[in-house]
Parts: C-alpha cells; structure tokens; sequence
C-alpha cells in the first residue's frame, strides 16, 4: 500500500475525534481499517506506534482482544520506520519496514498471517518464511489472502486460495509465503494490488497480470473465469502501465500517458462509464482530458477516485449510499479525503504521511519569505535599517506599490528605498501585513500604522488598526495614545 506525500487532515475520519489535539499534532503516518472504519494505527514523529479502537479478532495487535479509545503503543513496532501497511477483512494487518522486515497480526483463520497456523495473532510477529533474505518495500491484502513485493522484483503471496488468489496453481489455502512464478517467472514486478479475492500486478515493461476471482471481470482478461495463476491482460497492449488499483471488484489502472482505465463489476458505477454494466475487459475512462496522475481504491470499497495533473480530484462509484457513474469533480485536494468522506466504509486506502514541514501553503510561503535577504530584490531603510521585500508581492498586494512601481520603476532605479515618515515598527508591521493579511502591534505603534494606512488608502487596514486601538485602550495609556493620535495627526473613529 503506497502512502500519501499530501499532508492530510486526519480529523477527517471520525475515529480520530477521540485523539486529543496533541495526540493529532504527534501524528506522521496513519491508517484507519476495519470492517466498519473502528480501528487504526499511526506512527508518531518520534517514529512510536500506536493504535486504538474496536480491536476485532486482535487486529490492534495489543496482545489481548480488549477493544479502547485510548491510544496503546505496540512497542515490538516502535522505531521500525514503517513504509507500507495493507489490511485484510478479517481484519489482520500486514506491513513492511525500510529494513525490508515484514510483520503481521490478527485474523488468521485462513493463514493470513504467513506464520504457518491458523491461530489468531494477538500481537505483531515478524513473517519470516522465504522473506528474511528479501527487502519487501511493499504489502498488499485482499480480503484473506497477503503478498510482498520484493526490492528486486520478485512477489510472495499467501493465505485464503479459494480462488486462486495466491496464484499457486491450486486452491489450496498457502500457509506461508511463496513465490508467485508461472509466467511471471523472470520479469521485475513494481506494484501489486488486491481485491476481495483477486490480486493484481504490474511489470517493469508496463504489463499487466491478474489472478484469482474473475466473477465480474476483475481480472480485465474478457471472460469471467477464475485463474489459479497469473494472467496477463492482453487488452491492454500497447499501452504502459505505471499504477494499478482494486477496489471489492473492480480494478483501475493508469498508463504512463495520463490514461485511465477500468473493469471488473459496475454496480455502483464505480468504473467510471456512465452505466452500471460490467466491463470483462479494460475500457478507457475520460477525465476531462486531463492528464491523471493517481489513481485510488481499495478492497473494502466500490469507490473511486483519481487525481489531475492540475491537481483537481474526481471520485465516482458508491459516495454514502448514492450511485455515481461518472467521475465527479470535488473541491478535495487529494483522493485521501474521497474515502474520508464518501467512502463506506470510512477508511484509508493507503497508508497516509501527514508530516506537515513538507507542505507550506502559499499563504505560509509568503509569510515565510518576509524580511528574507536571500530571495528579496527590494530594500526599504527606515530608522537606519533595512526590510526586505519583493516587488512582485508589493505590487500585487498594494495599489499604492502599483502606481509607484508603474510610473516611476524602471530595472536601473536604486533597489533601496529611504523611508522618513514613519517609524521602523510602523513600517515594518506595513510591509509584514502585506505578506500576512495580520497585524501585531502595541495600540501606540498602531495609531502610527493607522495614519500610514490613511495615507496609503488601505482600508482594510485602517479598520484592523482601530479594531487594535479601541481594544486597547486603558485608564492607564489613554494618555499617551492621545498624545501618539496628536502626534501622527491621526483620527481615532
């Protein structure tokens, strides 16, 4: 399961309104599973692990079956720098490590679990058979059955086989990892996929297999027929595949052009065609023209969603019990928040980073870039010291900076400007509200901003300036504010 780079609010999933605001801030990845959206886990910035909620068949992996609100750390995990987490149906839990390591815990009644038995897994314990010489970089479940890609492309699957889901030829339940070969043998797999009870996967070249449940089409291969080993969807020749996606029962893919494609079952529209018929086949999904660069689902879900070049986000499929057949744009700015909230049930296709220093808005940015010398190309000396500024900001955000700019600036105009009717403070705090859209400043000091936002005819300003003044008004200053209003000549409304 791939995680997000988007920074996500996760209060967005309503099982996270139990976490205090602190426990919210401590939070770097996380995910939220079950049958019905009532567990999760996350990973803290001091790379902890933690987990709450109903605990069903041991998923929380606390070491006993007690269901709880509050958070409990999984010490066995703590600093193993968790990089790809799936989950099952059961639910059982399965993840990989940056060190390659994979564990697992919960339902096991199928040998989910890959430990060999079929007894439930109180608490995480590393799956070993045929994996301890591998570095798995990603985990995958269906609704009972596990796989693992290898860092040097090689697949192991395991568990529930009824269908032939673990692609070893047979139906026989896999109760430890084994390699998935057949006509796979020899080629670089890069992504891996599962549905209910059908696994997916794509090579190197672009090429595409599937194996396992084929009832709705899933497998893309034009019947509906079960395959016991991996397949290779011959639609989709010509075409290269980057991303591949499964939903309960149907499946995406993206090309390395931008193209979307799906098949599989239709019920709830959750291909994208603009009907509710199954596809036995890939068919092309038109976005708009828009190049799409993510594509999302998962086994427990018949939603959809995709995500632009441009950045827009559509979602179609199952959205809280309506039937959308046709990709629907969304104000949302990742396919994360689709399932937050239209999924059903509510939980998170992939496990998320919410690590907030790699995200600035533009309104940070900006504020960040205040008074910065490297990226400035205006200077303002007030009282003998300098602030640093960009022409373009001003420009923009100023109609006084605009007419100056454009009737006086040229490119050999000095690129430092004295200013001498007004303060330091006064100043800066103009320049700063520029880039803030704020104002922090003593009542003193807000008379002097007060007149400058007069004589600038910044209006919004000038009413952020008396807002400060009239607050701040006690028995003890209303004199010296009196005489700082006779002294800017400024009007107190």
């Amino acid at each position: 399961m791939r995680y997000s780079s988007i920074m996500v609010d996760v209060g967005k999933w309503p099982i996270f309104t139990l976490l205090s605001p602190q426990e919210i801030a401590s939070i770097r990845k996380a995910c939220v599973f079950g049958t019905s959206a009532n567990e999760a886990i996350y990973i803290t910035h001091n790379d902890e692990v933690f987990v709450f909620g109903l605990n069903c068949s041991n998923c929380l992996g606390t070491g006993d079956s007690q269901s709880t609100i509050v958070p409990k750390k999984l010490e066995a995990l703590c600093g193993k720098k968790i990089s790809s987490l799936s989950y099952g149906s059961g639910p059982h839990v399965v993840l990989s490590t940056e060190d390659g390591e994979v564990y697992a815990w919960g339902h096991n009644g199928y040998s989910q679990l890959g430990n060999g038995t079929t007894s439930q897994g109180i608490a995480p314990v590393q799956v070993c058979t045929n994996l301890l010489i591998k570095k798995v970089v990603e985990v995958a479940c269906g609704s009972h059955h596990s796989m693992a890609l290898s860092f040097d492309g090689d697949l192991y699957a395991w568990g529930y086989n009824n269908c032939g889901q673990v692609g070893s030829g047979s139906t026989a339940n896999q109760p430890t990892p084994r390699r998935v070969s057949n006509c796979l043998q020899g080629k670089m797999i890069v992504g891996i996929a599962c549905g209910q009870t059908s696994s997916m996967a794509v090579v190197n070249n672009g090429e595409v297999y599937g194996w396992g449940y084929n009832g709705n089409g899933q497998l893309g291969l034009g019947n509906n027929g079960n395959q016991l080993t991996p397949c290779r969807v011959a639609a989709l020749h010509g075409v290269c595949i980057l991303q591949i996606a499964c939903g309960y029962a149907h499946t995406l893919a993206l090309t390395d052009e931008g193209l979307l494609y799906a098949w599989g079952a239709n019920t709830y529209g959750q291909l994208g065609t603009g009907n509710k018929s199954n596809q036995l086949s890939p068919v092309q999904i038109m976005m708009e023209k828009e190049r799409v660069v993510e594509i999302a689902t998962c086994h427990s879900a018949h939603t959809s969603a995709a995500k632009t070049q441009s950045g827009q986000v559509y979602m179609w499929g199952q959205c809280r019990g309506q039937s959308v057949i046709l990709p629907h744009l969304t104000h949302f700015a990742c396919t994360d928040d689709v399932f937050a909230c239209f999924a059903t049930p509510a939980v998170m296709w992939r496990l998320l980073s919410v690590e907030h220093e790699d995200f600035l808005t533009v309104a940070e940015s900006l504020k960040k870039e205040f008074d910065s010398p490297e990226t400035s190309d205006l200077k303002f000396r007030v009282d003998g010291k300098y602030i640093h500024v960009h022409k373009a900001v001003l420009k923009i955000r100023c109609e006084h900076f605009r007419t100056m700019f454009q009737s006086y600036w040229n490119e050999d105009m000095k690129e430092v400007i004295e200013i001498d009717q007004f303060s330091y403070p006064v100043y800066r705090a103009f320049l700063e509200y520029l880039y803030t859209d704020s104002v922090d400043l003593p009542p003193e000091d807000a008379i002097g901003l007060l007149d400058l936002a007069t004589s600038y005819c910044e209006n919004r300003l000038k009413k952020l300036c008396q807002h400060i003044i009239k607050r701040g008004i006690t028995v003890e200053n209303a004199f010296s504010l009196l005489s700082a209003a006779v002294r800017y000549d400024a009007e107190v409304a």
